[in-house]
């Protein structure tokens, strides 16, 4: 066999393999012939024409891009960077390979520009309260493209949202404000409620004649055997008209 048999024996060899084409599970395959689309291949072997079929493979899994920080200003004026993430799946290869340029890319971008749509029609209390609500209006709004390109956006997240740092200053001075109000309400009511018991309880006292000679006996009881406390008695009232009673008639008498 001479060397140039054996160079063209080697060159077939690798022309055959070169048309083989295995197929992972998650992958397909899009074929063209001559530069037309030919067929999409399954997961498995598979075999093209060499030389006159080319072959793309398509990831088929759930796919994640970032959405870089983006700058944009809220329908109440206010200035913020926002950035997320956007979860898809091809789910048709052979619109994603034919129908747009670089999907990947493709979906970034619009994710990008839903983005800063949405921001700029909410408030920016909307915006910290809604997050859940914001991903699935750019989703609704990149789903409407991304159909014709064959890819199905699962989930858009949204990650961090920055506000300038004064604006963060003012936004603690507020938080402060308002729990410092609520703790202001919170004592209000709470002396309220203690002046109302307050008020009951003299009432009861003025009602039971024994009660405040009562209340007074377990207060000299709480305060213990100190030595170094000191404790004056005020005499009760109704003590003192018993010895004005008996006062004036020890003077009737005498008169008499």
């Amino acid at each position: 066999m001479t060397i140039t048999m054996m160079w063209i024996i080697i060159i077939l060899v690798f022309i055959i393999f070169s048309g083989i084409r295995i197929i992972q599970q998650y992958e397909n395959g899009v074929v063209f012939q001559l530069g037309k689309y030919s067929r999409t291949l399954q997961p498995g072997f598979n075999v093209i024409i060499p030389l006159i079929e080319a072959a793309r493979v398509i990831d088929m899994r759930v796919l994640t891009n970032d959405i870089p920080k983006q700058q944009a200003i809220t329908k109440d004026n206010v200035p913020v960077s926002i950035n997320g993430v956007v979860y898809f799946q091809v789910i048709d290869a052979q619109s994603a390979v034919i129908k747009v340029q670089n999907y990947l890319y493709a979906v970034s971008q619009y994710a990008q520009a839903a983005l800063r749509d949405v921001v700029g029609g909410m408030t920016f209390d909307d915006l910290l309260a809604e997050r859940q609500k914001i991903g699935d209006e750019i989703e609704a709004i990149i789903q409407k493209q991304a159909e014709t390109w064959g890819i199905k956006v699962t989930a858009i997240k949204l990650l961090d949202v920055d506000v300038p740092e004064e604006l963060k200053k003012m936004m603690s001075r507020q938080a402060s404000a308002e729990r410092e109000k609520r703790a202001n309400i919170t004592k209000a009511e709470g002396d309220k409620l203690a002046a109302v018991n307050l008020a009951e309880a003299a009432r009861t006292m003025t009602q039971s004649p024994g009660a405040m000679q009562l209340r007074t006996l377990q207060t000299i009881d709480g305060l213990g055997p100190t030595a170094s406390n000191t404790v004056v008695l005020a005499v009760p009232v109704d003590f003192m008209d018993s010895i004005k009673g008996l006062a004036a008639k020890f003077l009737e008498k005498k008169q008499e």
